[in-house]
């Protein structure tokens, strides 16, 4: 564990808090606090939290002793001060003398003490910071010492490797009588320099920033010493076939069977897979039933992974039929199983809570490796994360030993903690959220606006243009992701969508999009440009609809295919014969998918959109129409039923629309202001 501590650093960022307001104290807290959450090693996604405890001005400008301690919603490695939340000190302190008290209650007392009342919820372990008399306190899940105390005989083992250096607190669910616990072990010999709690994590205190987070580094690095001394058992191999099927055929079977019905949709989870040497001989472990069942190795992944990830078969390339079907049947009795763990464990409770649902957020597939799943990319990362670090910890106490955590009710009582529940039920959900959107065109135009409207409802999406910058450009402004595709290449499509179903998992929704308009009078125009045309504005459309109704019936939770029509389809211009007739084409396209794979729920529409300015009509093409009709450019862009102008982000909506609409296929919504020439129905 490398020390990271910069004096030199640490001066910096003081000097720059200082024009800013913020005194040196929380600038330090800020600083250490950020090189404890640059380690995967000792914190992951909002976990581990610290404090400082200092003198701040009150309304009056009268001096306050306050602890600045970590709040809810923030991470240690972006942590600012405003993550630091200032809480009257004494009041905290006061609440050691009180019998017993709620979470409920102590969140409410930790909120009524805050300096500014519009701050994040203080740490819920809080007055464990509180009550240790030290000015500045720590506190990580480092996975070397998880490692350790992770076992059977896990206490014997940490008080060999660290002695009398720290304090040793048995399992206690964080909240107020963690605290006072804590602190009484504290109290039994104050020369202490941390507190070790018991398949939980550490906590260290000192004098100073600096002080509290060398003694972490310390700490840690002396576990990961005794790791690499006692560490002698590497886990067991089973036998495997010689060769398994790709991401890219295993990812929609999974994604499809863990997939909610939700009435005439589906609530769909996103997919994050990982497949590293560790992750593999993880996988691959003949007593992987054994040691990745027993639990999360801190108690706080449980919230984001489940208790326990699913085990399903190695995936053979040539029996994917029967790695489904194995797969479905995994999947009933995991959902048997979780629920009468919670059936099991709610009976005991004096307040009935929700049952959540029944999916896993892991998934372990042999010869594959793992896949970490959630309701958006952000939420299957962070459980992939969080079972690779379950991969590393569980890997370490193997090796030494055998793995064991907290007792099941324990866990059940994490998952179904009152405070987590509460900030699930605040959550806002978002009516694509799980979907993945794939449009093509997208770098640009009406194809950027959809990529945005789509991103806005909750899509991942993911975005084919030839102008890879623009793709990049469009992708990262929504946190999708861009790729460069010339979808008249039939392989680069393929190859697209397979490296699109490898990072999330699969594809709900295709607007096929890219297009170009080719110009002439059709008696006249070069067979090389009329070709040209078809591939671009027919043929590619059906290569991209090819692509993703292979992904989606593997998926068998439908899908939705969109495609860009164009008012040429039905209401042909003169001299645009070359772009309108292939337009045509793909209108009758858009139907037979309709009528093809409406039984295995695909829906497929299009969009006849017309004068749009940021379409495919430049600045030219708009000058020279308004010419040949002897109007402005502005009346020409107006020149309809409505008298309106039509922009990219109106035909993005009806492509939302479309989306949305799950009992309407086989349709084209018109939208252009009001063409009656143009309009079907």
């Amino acid at each position: 564990m490398k020390d990271r501590w910069s004096d030199a650093d640490a001066r910096r960022i003081v000097s720059s808090y200082a024009k800013q307001g913020v005194g040196p104290d929380v600038a330090l807290r800020v600083y250490s606090s950020r090189l404890l959450g640059a380690d995967r090693r000792l914190v992951l996604h909002g976990g581990g939290n610290t404090s400082v405890k200092t003198t701040l001005p009150d309304l009056y400008g009268d001096a306050v002793e306050v602890i600045c301690v970590k709040g809810s919603g923030w991470d240690l490695a972006t942590i600012e001060p405003e993550g630091l939340p200032a809480v009257r000190l004494e009041p905290l302190r006061r609440m050691r003398q009180l019998g017993a008290l709620s979470d409920e209650a102590m969140v409410n007392a930790q909120r009524i003490n805050l300096l500014d009342a519009k701050a994040p919820n203080p740490s819920v372990e809080t007055l464990l910071h509180a009550f240790l008399p030290h000015r500045v306190v720590d506190h990580t899940h480092a996975n070397a010492i998880l490692a350790l105390t992770d076992q059977t005989e896990g206490e014997v083992v940490c008080r060999e490797v660290f002695g009398a250096r720290v304090g040793y607190v048995p399992y206690i669910m964080p909240g107020f009588a963690l605290a006072k616990q804590a602190v009484e072990v504290f109290e039994q010999d104050e020369s202490i320099e941390g507190l070790l709690l018991l398949k939980h994590g550490l906590f260290t205190f000192g004098d100073s920033a600096k002080e509290a987070y060398r003694r972490m580094i310390a700490l840690v690095s002396l576990a990961e010493a005794a790791i690499s001394q006692r560490g002698t058992r590497p886990l067991r191999a089973a036998s495997a076939p010689t060769t398994v099927a790709s991401v890219s055929a295993v990812a929609p079977i999974l994604r499809g069977l863990t997939a909610l019905s939700d009435g005439d949709d589906y609530t769909r989870f996103i997919l994050e897979h990982r497949a590293s040497p560790d992750i593999l001989t993880y996988v691959n472990g003949a007593e992987l039933e054994r040691y990745s069942q027993q639990g999360t190795v801190t108690p706080d992944h449980v919230i984001r992974t489940k208790s326990k990830p699913l085990i399903v078969p190695a995936p053979e390339p040539e029996a994917l039929d029967r790695f489904g079907i194995a797969v479905r049947d995994a999947l009933s009795a995991y959902a048997k199983d979780y629920h009468e763990y919670f059936v099991r464990h709610n009976s005991t409770q004096s307040v009935a809570k929700a049952e959540l649902d029944p999916m896993p957020r892991v998934i372990l597939v042999p010869g594959v490796g793992l896949f970490g799943l959630g309701r958006s990319r952000r939420a299957a990362k962070i459980a992939a994360d969080l079972a690779e670090t379950n991969v590393a910890v569980i890997g370490d106490a193997e090796s030494m030993g055998e793995y064991e955590v907290i007792e099941e009710s324990d866990i059940y009582d994490i998952e179904y903690w009152s405070l987590e529940q509460a900030k699930l039920a605040g959550a806002v959900s978002r009516q694509l959220d799980g979907h993945v959107a794939v449009v093509t065109g997208g770098g640009s135009g009406i194809g950027a606006a959809i990529v945005r409207r789509l991103a806005q409802e909750g899509a991942e999406v993911m975005v084919l243009d030839r102008e890879g910058d623009a793709a990049t450009a469009v992708a990262e402004e929504c946190g999708g992701t861009g790729f460069v595709c010339d979808v008249t290449e039939p392989s680069q499509v393929r190859a697209v969508f397979e490296s699109i179903v490898a990072l999330v998992g699969g594809v709900d929704i295709v607007v096929s999009n890219a297009g170009a308009a080719w110009q002439g009078r059709v008696g006249e125009v070069p067979a090389e440009d009329l070709r040209a045309s078809f591939e671009l504005n027919f043929f590619a459309h059906q290569t991209v609809a090819q692509a993703a109704v292979a992904i989606m019936k593997a998926q068998e939770i439908g899908g939705c295919l969109l495609f860009n029509a164009s008012k040429q389809a039905v209401n042909p211009g003169k001299h645009f014969g070359p772009y309108g007739l292939p337009k045509s084409a793909t209108l009758s396209l858009m139907r037979q998918y309709a009528v093809d794979y409406g039984e295995v729920g695909i829906r497929s529409n299009a969009v006849n959109a017309d004068r749009v300015r940021s379409g495919l009509l430049s600045a030219s093409m708009i000058q020279q129409r308004a010419t040949q009709r002897g109007v402005s450019p502005a009346e020409y862009m107006e020149g309809n039923l409505l008298g309106r102008e039509v922009s990219a982000s109106d035909v993005a909506q009806a492509f939302l629309h479309l989306a949305l609409a799950m009992k309407t296929t086989g349709a084209v919504m018109t939208v252009d202001g009001g063409n009656i020439a143009a309009a079907l129905r």
